[in-house]
């Protein structure tokens, strides 16, 4: 017995070039729901086939102040309120079920708010079926008389498939309906669901004309959901319902007073790197009734609620599954061929999502609220995992994709990465309510075909003849044909064999009346042995003539066999022409809405580049008058300042002026004083000398004693002002303080930093003989023996305040020079009408003074700034 073969997933081949790969965009198509009463608010409006509008409704327009604009969306095509379920079938899901036969995995899911009819497009009602029920109808339909028996096909638990002999399907079969003998399940032909009684009419039902006619076809079915983040069988037979179990009020399973685990699946990877729910029932169908009846005994378990915004909401994500199995004849098209290699398996997953909701509308709480929390989370990771891969294929990146973050996510990963075709359906409710929650299914759906997903390669073709069973069936059809004919086991030709048998001798009477009779048996042995010898003959001739024709038609098979490759070869390059034909429609076509929406977008680019023009000018009008009216202010501002500058001058001058003539008063008055004072002076001394002169005379008078005070008066030189003599013979004035060192002979540096300000004072430190330097430098101290730093500060009073910091300049051991300051002048300068705290008189109302302020360094002995030669 021949070991069973094992089928494996189809898998894309190894890994190509970028390039290489073809890749199409995902498929997302839009339907709007009609609306619940005529007189509600619509927020949506269909454009066209492949455009909606929505625009924003009154009430949010008040609340907002109108900031919500009318936006446009594009998709593949728009469904309309009177779209009926055939038609949105044959665009969406029929190329899913062509793909399917051909060995082409595939996803389709509905996506939108709850309430916006996701169940109702992917179940429908009787009388009009949805996408479920219609895929299965039309996947039987085309592959029903090429199915193989039960239990041919046997699920290995691993996500693959085996093939089992005909004797072992038999045992299988009959282990089946022995286990079922008591309690029998209903068969396929009893009489279907009532829930799902007339969905589809004869009329409405169609099928696939592509069909391969030498393979053999298994289909098996699963449905689970995902409830909370958790996986759980709904066609699962279990001695109790872990589905729906009793629930504690803190929301903890319990039976029999026993605390029960919810019974999860778990997700695993297949040898071929595909995920799969490890332990999931899959039950193999043989018609549209039967998986009907499957679907309806998952579909009863499906957790439903009531909310505030639909009588029977989804509270999990479903998922049902179908799965094609099938293998190739053998050469004479009798029996499935036994090669795991030449068995290929493909799979449509059906999703019906569960629809957001906000919890602020829903008004939920406790599970309800857990169950919409989990909701939304699982939806926002398929909206991360979307936005990431659309960032990796448009900048390059390559970003981790969080699939494991869902087991949504998590399930359907092979599917973004290139293992099918991905279509989705954009569900939408028109009314008012629904629009901030549309407007983020809008922008999703508006980003997820931008995603593209590699497209599913071709599977690999069986290199036996085609036809083998079409002529199997003919020549057993021809056979009970003849065998009906004759009415026994004989496949002869009857013409043929009336012939041959004329052609023999016939036989002589064979009666024997007497024992002693010696004729009858030797006439009839003599013919018995030329009817031989002649049986001989022709069956050499037969052997001869049959291999004769055996060679005509092996070579007839052989020319066949040539032909047939040829017409194979020129229909698979008429195909790949058709594919590159429809690929290129398909690109025109994208590239004809993106012209439209890049032409839209201009218009609109347009209108705000008309309106930043129109604010431009403005604003530069507006600029320009500024301007002027700056340039007209800067123009009066100069003419204020020349103005104010004249008066300053004018003001200075008067001043000027003013004190000169004061001061001139003032030494005038001064030099009369000290010449009243002279006279008086020479007059007392006259009279002492007279005195003193007439002590000779008889009339003289006693002397009169001198006081001391006098004596000491007369040793200390008097002292005299600083003001000229009017008298020219008057000796010189030798003022009290000491002179500046800077008046002698001696050659000084004179440091004026760059950072001081030219005062415009009438007295001015001049040092005749100075080297004049912004910057203390050995060059010029080593020329001079005297150093003067100019040093200005900010006084007590705002005034600026120039110090004159003097030093000696000597010769140090290393060979450098050093300074030694010695003493500091003080030039400062005054305001009189300023606010002073000390007070001299006949300083009140005086003129701009100058003084000459000498103060001593304490210590002149040390050590001030030093400059050394570098080594």
């Amino acid at each position: 017995m021949q070991r069973p073969g094992k089928g494996k997933t189809p898998r894309r081949p190894g890994p190509k070039k970028a390039s290489n790969i073809e890749k199409d965009p995902v498929g997302v198509y839009c339907r709007i729901r009609p609306l619940g009463a005529e007189d509600e608010e619509c927020c949506i409006e269909m454009i066209s086939s492949s455009t909606i509008q929505l625009h924003a409704p009154d009430g949010l327009k008040a609340n907002r102040n109108g900031e919500y604009k009318e936006t446009q969306y594009s998709f593949k095509k728009v469904f309309g309120i009177k779209t009926t379920q055939m038609e949105l079938f044959e665009d969406v899901a029929k190329p899913l079920v062509e793909d399917l036969i051909h060995c082409k995995n595939g996803l389709l899911f509905t996506y939108g708010v709850t309430g916006s009819g996701k169940t109702f497009t992917m179940t429908g009602s009787p009388g009009e079926g949805g996408l479920l029920p219609r895929c299965l109808d039309m996947l039987f339909n085309s592959i029903g008389p090429f199915q193989a028996k039960r239990f041919v096909f046997k699920p290995d638990d691993k996500n693959g498939m085996e093939i089992q002999n005909q004797v072992d399907a038999l045992l299988e079969r009959q282990k089946r309906d022995s286990q079922q003998a008591v309690p029998k399940t209903p068969s396929s032909r009893q009489k279907a669901d009532p829930e799902f009684a007339d969905m589809i009419t004869s009329e409405e039902a169609c099928k696939s004309e592509n069909v391969d006619e030498d393979c053999c076809y298994g289909i098996f079915v699963s449905y689970i959901e995902i409830y909370n983040n958790y996986i759980y069988d709904l066609l699962e037979d279990a001695p109790f319902d872990p589905i729906r179990p009793k629930w504690l009020a803190g929301g903890t399973p319990v039976r029999n007073n026993e605390f029960v685990p919810p019974q999860s699946k778990i997700l695993r990877e297949d040898q071929n790197h595909n995920m799969y729910v490890a332990g999931c029932t899959e039950v193999e169908v043989k018609s549209t009734e039967e998986a009907f009846e499957v679907f309806w005994k998952g579909q009863k378990k499906r957790r439903i609620a009531n909310t505030q915004l639909n009588r029977e909401s989804s509270r999990s994500h479903s998922v049902f599954t179908v799965k094609l199995a099938q293998a190739p004849l053998d050469a004479d098209g009798d029996h499935i061929l036994q090669d795991k290699n030449q068995v290929n398996v493909s799979q449509l997953c059906l999703v019906d999502l569960a629809g957001s909701e906000r919890t602020s509308r829903t008004r939920a709480e406790g599970s309800r609220l857990r169950e919409a929390g989990n909701i939304n989370q699982s939806l926002m990771t398929l909206r991360t995992c979307m936005e990431v891969l659309r960032e990796n294929q448009m900048c390059g990146t390559n970003k981790m994709v969080p699939y494991r973050d869902s087991k949504v996510t998590h399930l359907f990963k092979n599917y973004f990465d290139g293992e099918g075709k991905v279509r989705m359906i954009v569900c939408v409710n028109p009314k008012a309510d629904d629009y901030e929650e549309t407007m983020l299914v809008m922008r999703f759906a508006e980003m997820t075909q931008e995603v593209e997903v590699a497209r599913p390669v071709d599977r690999p073709i069986c290199g036996l003849a085609a036809g083998r069973r079409h002529r199997n069936q003919a020549f057993r059809d021809e056979l009970s044909h003849r065998l009906g004919e004759r009415g026994g086991p004989s496949n002869a030709d009857d013409p043929v064999l009336a012939q041959l048998i004329e052609s023999l001798p016939a036989l002589p009477p064979c009666e024997l009346v007497d024992p002693a009779d010696d004729q009858t048996l030797p006439r009839l042995i003599e013919v018995l042995e030329r009817r031989h010898r002649i049986r001989q003959m022709i069956t050499e001739q037969f052997n001869k003539t049959a291999s004769t024709l055996k060679s005509m038609l092996q070579q007839f098979d052989t020319q066949l066999n040539a032909k047939e490759t040829f017409l194979h070869d020129q229909q698979s390059k008429l195909s790949e022409k058709d594919k590159v034909i429809m690929n290129q429609r398909t690109e025109i076509e994208r590239l004809e809405k993106k012209s439209k929406t890049l032409e839209y977008k201009v218009d609109i680019l347009q209108k705000t580049t008309d309106m930043y023009e129109q604010d431009k000018r403005s604003l530069q009008q507006e600029l320009e008058t500024r301007e002027q009216r700056l340039q007209r202010e800067l123009s009066e501002r100069r003419r204020m300042e020349q103005r104010m500058q004249g008066v300053v001058t004018d003001a200075r001058l008067k001043w000027e002026k003013e004190c000169e003539r004061r001061v001139n008063a003032k030494q005038l008055e001064m030099q009369n004083k000290l010449w009243v004072k002279d006279e008086k002076l020479k007059q007392l001394k006259a009279i002492v000398t007279e005195s003193s002169g007439g002590g000779s005379c008889p009339s003289e008078r006693p002397e009169k004693p001198e006081r001391p005070s006098r004596e000491r008066d007369r040793n200390i030189a008097p002292k005299r002002s600083a003001s000229p003599s009017p008298h020219p013979t008057a000796p010189p004035v030798h003022p009290m303080h000491r002179r500046s060192h800077s008046a002698g002979g001696e050659k000084w540096v004179d440091h004026k930093p760059a950072s001081n300000l030219d005062l415009d004072t009438v007295m001015q430190p001049i040092i005749p003989n100075a080297i004049k330097v912004s910057t203390p430098n050995e060059k010029a101290l080593s020329k001079c023996h005297k150093y003067v730093l100019r040093h200005q500060e900010l006084a007590s009073d705002g005034e600026i305040e120039t110090k004159l910091i003097k030093g000696n300049v000597f010769k140090t051991r290393g060979g450098g020079q050093a300074v030694q300051f010695t003493d500091i002048e003080t030039l400062k300068q005054e305001c009189p009408t300023a606010p002073s705290r000390k007070r001299r008189s006949g300083s009140a109302e005086g003129p701009l003074q100058i003084e000459d302020i000498e103060n001593r360094a304490p210590v002149p002995s040390t050590s001030g700034y030093q400059k050394r030669r570098k080594p």
